[in-house]
């Protein structure tokens, strides 16, 4: 028999998405990919060699369970420079990726039946991890027209004695939208602590991403090297909890998954001290890409009003084309041969929204566009130009 828990995780639609461009693609259908939310470009050269570095000096044995103390001292001096905030390595766990992260956060705060706060839309996987460990979500309406931000008023209604914590997301998927400072000044009021999804820092294009550690300590961060490093497959990530925390969230480490993949957090270190080079390249390329893409679908038709700043997804209101985004992605995959990602996949109030990628090359975000375009005029009424 299947535990309930398991049959109650829903599936990751943009993932079904891309399996069935896979299955296109295997019968000689050549499918533009603005669906995924993965970097297209390698890791950093240096990153490589460290990694081949440490395999070559034999480091591929368990390390410390909160992680490499170099790597983390590497951390708390990223988040000094970079938002001037104190934090200590012993406040540092290593973890494989920052999904392990969010777990043992989740785990560390909720029993059964406790509530954590998130955001609808917001990341598909957050309500299934708190799912999973037994608690509830309590999903809170955010708009386009307010970038995507919570309202004060929403999650204050929602706020009872079994609130565990709050769960925002800045820049954030799938919006690529930035919660303001004055924003996080005002949750932090409500005395219950921050889980900060931090993955996409470093990836911003005008202003800058503030760190909610830069209005409390009294928050857990979850951070990683997929994104900003494009270190997806080396599932490398880390939560910065406070210090009270960190002794049962260690306990967990060692008994769930032990510790991060030693060479992979000696590319860590060699990524944070000698990448930047790379990593500036990389984040002027996705703008060139961001300024690009959002030109063009607004041209389309497409409603965007606040637009996107950070991480490499844009959310468009595709309502004038269909309520059921799940069923015009698919329609447009199939018919236009461009992988897009369904609103719903994010949240019952991201009905009628597409999210795209352009975590991909101009030329293909041209040519997805275009065939974008073409799929508009024959099945959409869009004019032609």
């Amino acid at each position: 028999m299947i535990a309930q828990k398991a049959k109650e995780i829903t599936p990751f639609i943009v993932m079904e998405v891309l399996e069935k461009a896979a299955e296109m693609e295997q019968r000689g259908i050549n499918v533009i990919h603005l669906e995924v939310g993965e970097p297209d470009f390698n890791v950093p050269k240096c990153v490589s060699v460290a990694e081949q570095k440490a395999f070559d000096e034999g480091r591929t044995h368990y390390t410390h369970s909160l992680g490499d103390p170099e790597l983390r001292k590497q951390i708390a001096e990223k988040y000094k420079e970079e938002y001037n905030v104190t934090v200590s390595p012993g406040q540092i766990i290593v973890t494989s990726g920052s999904s392990p992260a969010i777990l043992l956060t989740l785990g560390v705060l909720c029993d059964a039946g406790d509530e954590v706060i998130i955001s609808d839309p917001g990341y598909a996987c957050y309500e299934n991890f708190i799912r999973f460990i037994g608690a509830k979500a309590i999903k809170v309406p955010v708009y386009e027209e307010d970038g995507f931000q919570y309202r004060y008023e929403e999650i204050k209604k929602r706020i009872t004695n079994r609130t565990r914590a709050i769960m925002i997301n800045s820049p954030m998927n799938p919006t690529g939208n930035l919660l303001s400072v004055e924003l996080m000044k005002d949750l932090v009021t409500f005395d219950i602590p921050i889980i900060s999804d931090e993955i996409y820092h470093g990836l911003v294009y005008e202003d800058r991403a503030h760190s909610i550690l830069e209005v409390t300590d009294k928050a857990f961060v979850l951070n990683g090297f997929s994104k900003r490093y494009a270190m997806t497959g080396l599932r490398l990530g880390y939560v910065i909890a406070p210090q009270e925390y960190v002794r049962c969230m260690q306990k967990m480490q060692q008994n769930l998954f032990i510790c991060a993949g030693s060479t992979t957090q000696r590319a860590g270190i060699e990524a944070l001290k000698n990448a930047g080079a790379e990593v500036e390249e990389m984040r002027l390329t996705y703008d060139k890409r961001r300024r690009y893409i959002i030109e063009r679908l607004t041209g389309l038709g497409f409603d965007i009003k606040v637009k996107p700043t950070g991480a490499f997804y844009v959310m468009v209101n595709a309502k004038h084309l269909s309520n059921d985004s799940y069923k015009l992605a698919f329609d447009i995959l199939e018919k236009a041969h461009v992988g897009v990602t369904p609103g719903i996949d994010f949240g019952e109030n991201g009905e009628g929204f597409l999210r795209f990628s352009y975590a991909n090359s101009i030329e293909n975000i041209e040519e997805g566009v275009n065939r974008l375009q073409n799929y508009l005029v024959k099945y959409h009424n869009l004019p032609r130009d």
